[in-house]
């Protein structure tokens, strides 16, 4: 039961939140001044916001996700948990990683991680079945971490955090559209609906990766322009941004399930590879 419990959190998925979220703590304290009670919350609250939005959403979506292949042995719909211990261990996570928030940073990084909590789980998962919108809706909890960090070492909202977010937010439509390209059969089977264009896996859809995927060029400069990296941050930038729209233009010339695997193995890495160029440059 504990390995169950354990698996509705995501191990892996919160993991990589909570190093965004950490990045984005360093950026706007330097390594040198971080006060370690509330850099320690940031990182445990962090986790549990997570930990707790990813088992909401597996409770809600507890009975499409027997019908794909890549969940139906989830804990919920193989029937190794009972819904409701799901949901109350998952809503005790998260109520628990806000209190953390809450206690040791900062009222605005409480605000920002119980928008997280609130926006996937309750308004992104049910619109998944109802909309490709969901996408959107869906990208303004993911793109929160980096912010998150910044405003739990600062308390202030600004250009800066603004800038961290605007990033991980045009970076998540190449990276979700190329994965909903990869499952989009087995998306199907449950009803949802992800790709941007209402005919899946066509021309338009694999258009707007490649728009969103150039939007990234000027969009990872933004920490430069405002001063809270330096120039390598903007060389490193543009030429991961770069690269990031070739391998989307090589996705939209192709069409096909390999490019689209090419894509979304391109943006598992290139997030956390800049993150933590911002990181080095500022030292």
């Amino acid at each position: 039961m504990v390995k169950d419990l354990i698996a509705l959190l995501k191990l892996r998925l919160a993991t990589l939140v909570v190093i965004s979220a950490a990045l984005g703590y360093v950026l706007a304290t330097g390594p040198g001044h971080i006060e370690w009670s509330a850099f320690i919350a940031l990182l445990i609250g962090g986790f549990m916001v997570t930990g707790g939005s990813n088992g909401l959403n597996q409770y809600f979506e507890r009975e499409s996700d027997v019908f794909m292949e890549r969940t139906k042995d989830r804990p919920l719909p193989s029937g190794r948990l009972s819904p409701m211990t799901a949901l109350v261990f998952s809503s005790v996570v998260g109520a628990l990683g806000l209190l953390l928030l809450l206690v040791f940073t900062n009222f605005n990084a409480f605000i920002l991680g119980l928008s997280a909590l609130v926006s996937y789980a309750f308004i992104y998962t049910p619109l998944k079945k109802k909309t490709p919108w969901a996408v959107f809706v869906g990208a303004f909890p993911g793109a929160i971490p980096p912010m998150l960090g910044w405003i739990a070492a600062t308390g202030e909202f600004g250009l800066e955090p603004g800038a961290l977010f605007a990033i991980q937010f045009i970076w998540q439509f190449p990276h979700f559209w190329s994965i909903a390209w990869v499952l989009d059969d087995d998306y199907k089977k449950a009803g949802f609906r992800l790709l941007p264009s209402k005919g899946g896996r066509d021309q338009q859809s694999a258009f707007l990766v490649l728009m969103y995927s150039l939007f990234l060029i000027p969009v990872g400069i933004l920490p430069w322009a405002l001063e809270i990296t330096g120039p390598i941050s903007a060389v490193v930038g543009v030429a991961l941004s770069s690269f990031f729209t070739y391998m989307a233009y090589l996705f939209y010339i192709e069409q096909d399930l390999r490019s689209a695997k090419q894509l979304m193995f391109t943006t598992f890495f290139y997030l956390p590879i800049l993150q933590i160029v911002f990181v080095l440059d500022k030292l």
